[in-house]
């Protein structure tokens, strides 16, 4: 993993946590085939590769809204 990408990652991303939480994400569906999001090297990571694909924008976090329950 190179560590410009990491740095230019978190600026896209709130947190450390978040972050690892999305590139090993996408790192298991590049592994079960997926196709990169981002033109990748010949010998590019996939860790790599999902940064690259944070840093440009094609992956990013939702966070789930509350549900409100009208019962209470």
């Amino acid at each position: 993993m190179t560590s410009h990408l990491l740095e230019e990652a978190l600026k896209k991303v709130p947190t450390h946590q978040a972050l690892v939480n999305i590139v090993s994400k996408r790192v298991r569906q590049l592994t079960q085939g997926e196709r990169p999001l981002v033109e990748a090297g010949f010998r590019t990571g996939f860790a790599d590769i999902a940064l690259q694909e944070i840093i440009e924008g094609k992956l990013s976090i939702t966070y789930p809204t509350p549900s409100v329950s009208l019962d209470e």
